[in-house]
């Protein structure tokens, strides 16, 4: 078995057994998994290379571009400000956004956009990296965007948009980008290495991503999944030596709120902690209401795209999705990365969880999933 570092409470061995099994049985190269309890953390494992070039170990503070798990954070933002009464998440997004009210988007609400329903998966301008880094061009793009169905009468993922969109309206009622405001309101707070939008002070911590060998390609250029994971090629997917890729600093450093999130294992995991239970004796930050809200299943079936991968979506989180990611029940949530990271929390099991891994594996990865049952298991046992 790979030798790993850490620990886990006891009652939770089967999880540090997993995490052990799964350098065995998979390709990993560096991973990390943390687990809170009750607000307390009872797992905090990590394991590997962080970067394959120079041999340079995995760290307990190291941290990995977690895609995806970035609309965790987001989610979390929008329903604080919900709770707070300052974002109604079925109000029209022009309420807070104006200029969104154009080319059949009048009714769009930020519940549509977090469910993936708000007929905009992608844009239409082809705008250069420069300008997706800048925020206001894209914005901008989003304003003149038409929707490809009638928002609210089907679904797909929303890769970068639902990220976009959803932080506009953060920073029309916060003056914050979605970054800055995750950092002011949750992040710096609770002292989560977290970020969207990696400041150079914690470049040094970044695990370098690899890919497993026999992952599929992405479909061609044109195809709408391409557009939707790349804004229509700006971005390489995983492109992960070339510039503007997935392991460049210039990408890290960018508001990317859909899917370019920086954090690590116990990051993530101290998130969905603090929201379903408190953590270090502070309260929880997502109300049983609020996170009702949330769990209600606004999408689930065949998409857009033709699709069934078997996803339950609430609003901007995965629910328990037995075909595709099971959890733990009816109050479970989170976000998985492209990478094969996942974190989530549950407020009936009192867990927040999160698995991060710098090898990215691809279709059928299953190493979160075996965590997450050995999770399971241990609260049960």
């Amino acid at each position: 078995m790979q030798q790993y570092h850490g620990w886990a409470d006891a009652g939770f061995g089967a999880v540090a057994d997993t995490f052990a099994r799964n350098f065995d049985d998979f390709p990993e190269l560096g991973s990390a998994v943390t687990v809170f309890a009750d607000g307390r953390k009872v797992v905090e494992l990590w394991g590997g290379i962080a970067d394959e070039r120079t041999g340079r170990p995995w760290a307990q503070d190291t941290v990995v571009p977690v895609f995806s798990c970035a609309k965790g954070l987001v989610a979390v933002c929008a329903h604080l400000l919900a709770q707070q009464g300052r974002l109604d998440l079925d109000a029209p997004v022009s309420r807070y956004w104006p200029e969104f009210a154009r080319h059949g988007k009048e009714a769009v609400t930020c519940r549509m956009a977090l469910g993936h329903r708000a007929g905009i998966p992608a844009l239409d301008a082809v705008l250069p990296f420069d300008e997706i880094a800048a925020w206001t061009p894209v914005v901008r793009a989003i304003e003149e965007q038409r929707p490809i169905w009638e928002p609210g009468t089907a679904h797909e993922y929303h890769g970068h948009v639902l990220g976009f969109l959803i932080g506009e309206v953060v920073r029309r009622i916060t003056g914050l980008t979605p970054g800055a405001y995750f950092r002011e309101a949750v992040g710096d707070p609770l002292g989560l290495s977290a970020w969207i939008g990696l400041p150079d002070s914690e470049l040094g911590r970044v695990a370098r991503l690899v890919e497993a060998e026999g992952r599929r390609p992405m479909p061609g250029p044109e195809h709408l999944l391409t557009r939707i994971v790349t804004m229509n090629g700006a971005l390489v997917f995983p492109g992960l030596d070339e510039p503007h890729g997935w392991n460049d600093p210039a990408l890290h450093a960018v508001e990317l709120p859909g899917a370019g999130a920086v954090a690590s294992a116990t990051g993530l995991a101290g998130l969905y902690a603090a929201a379903v239970t408190g953590i270090g004796g502070g309260e929880r930050l997502l109300s049983p209401d609020t996170v009702t809200d949330a769990v209600r299943e606004l999408s689930s079936g065949q998409g857009f795209l033709g699709f069934d991968l078997g996803a339950r979506w609430g609003s901007g989180v995965l629910l328990d999705s037995p075909a595709f990611r099971p959890l733990f029940g009816a109050r479970s949530f989170g976000n998985d990365g492209a990478g094969g990271q996942f974190a989530f929390g549950d407020d009936e099991f009192g867990v927040g969880f999160a698995y991060v891994a710098n090898r990215m594996i691809g279709h059928g990865d299953a190493r979160a999933n075996r965590l997450i049952t050995a999770v399971r298991e241990s609260l049960d046992g």
